[in-house]
């Protein structure tokens, strides 16, 4: 049986050493008998687990000692609201930068909870013959008092990523839950880091929020306690029972990652597999890309087939080679390729192998 390759953007694959620790210890975690699903969060195993996740986290993105590092609810969309209520207060105003879809719903979010006269929105891509390119404008030059600037450096569904520092005046939000630990960033350019994990870490379900301790001080509206930063931190992200066996993952996820060299590893093969796919689309006229060079996702290649009637013909073949789940998102239509951590150079190879064999069999018939 051929190997299948999982493009999905999310829930994403895992990676396979990871799978096969769970299945062989499923029934019977770390001696005691019973799943790791069955197991008091509190008991003294379990914290065992956390404390060594959190230690590896840490470790893999050098996080220093003045954050904390939260297992939370809510996956990405959970943060949206829980960064506005944890840190605008009653008269807090936040800026927020917008490069596709998932930035536009967490500046929609920000803007249902405390109004658009609190909320400013800036659109930083520019559209030039289809092509979008991010263009961040001088920041500083901006008159204005924020709590906070909320961004997205890689967004899914429109294949756009940040790669360049902002330079901000107030602390700096970020949504990471598609482009965490993909490469090395310097944490302490951020106030807060969010992610949900079913990306690049694990199970949908848990996110990980790393937070500034000056953060924590700013005024907060009423909320629900689970979205609580504050109680998150002086709970251990325990308030309530948290999601154990996402968190179990995570933790298997981080021990693999530090396998493999760590982060810095991590983004030679991530450059390497994105460099592979964008050189082959850039060399076929078959398929094209709409993403400026200097903003092309090395998490997500949205790609097209320069005659769209033949998508779905492609899709269903793709699928009988093994490469599954690379329609594009419903509200820009193509292709996109999700190619995560776990993604192996093997399934890029399988895709673009594929592709240019589907290019020339079409331009034979």
């Amino acid at each position: 049986m051929s190997a299948t390759y999982n493009f999905c953007a999310g829930p994403a694959m895992l990676p396979a050493a990871v799978m096969q620790q769970a299945q062989a210890e499923l029934l019977d975690w770390n001696g005691q008998g019973v799943s790791v699903m069955e197991v008091s969060h509190r008991s003294k195993e379990f914290i065992a687990l956390t404390e060594q996740a959190e230690a590896d986290l840490r470790e893999l993105m050098s996080i220093p000692e003045n954050y904390h590092v939260l297992f939370m609810h809510g996956g990405g969309r959970g943060q949206f609201a829980a960064v506005v209520n944890n840190f605008l207060g009653n008269d807090g105003r936040a800026l927020y930068l917008v490069d596709g879809s998932w930035s536009i719903a967490a500046a929609e979010e920000a803007i249902k909870l405390v109004g658009e006269q609190n909320v400013d929105v800036l659109n930083i891509v520019e559209k030039d013959n289809d092509i979008s390119r991010v263009v961040v404008p001088n920041l500083s030059g901006i008159d204005q008092d924020y709590r906070y600037l909320h961004y997205c450096p890689n967004e899914t569904v429109d294949g756009i990523e940040i790669f360049d520092e902002l330079d901000s005046p107030w602390p700096i939000v970020a949504d990471m839950s598609s482009n965490i630990m993909s490469r090395d960033i310097d944490v302490s350019r951020f106030g807060l880091i969010y992610a949900g994990a079913q990306k690049n870490i694990g199970p949908s379900g848990l996110s990980i929020v790393i937070v500034k301790d000056e953060l924590l001080a700013l005024p907060q509206l009423p909320q629900a306690s689970i979205m609580d930063y504050r109680l998150a931190v002086k709970h251990d992200s325990m308030y309530n029972t948290p999601p154990t066996f996402a968190w179990y993952l995570a933790a298997e996820v981080f021990k693999w990652l530090k396998g493999k060299g760590g982060i810095a590893e991590m983004a030679k093969l991530n450059t390497q597999k994105a460099q592979a796919l964008y050189q082959f689309i850039d060399s076929n006229d078959f398929y094209e890309t709409r993403v400026a060079k200097a903003n092309r996702s090395q998490m997500n290649v949205t790609f097209y087939l320069k005659d769209e009637s033949l998508n779905e013909q492609f899709i269903t073949q793709a699928k009988e080679a093994g490469l599954v789940a690379l329609k594009g998102h419903r509200s820009v239509g193509g292709m996109r390729a999700s190619i995560y951590n776990a993604m192996p150079i093997e399934g890029v190879e399988a895709l673009v192998r594929f592709m240019r064999d589907f290019a020339e069999k079409i331009s034979r018939s």
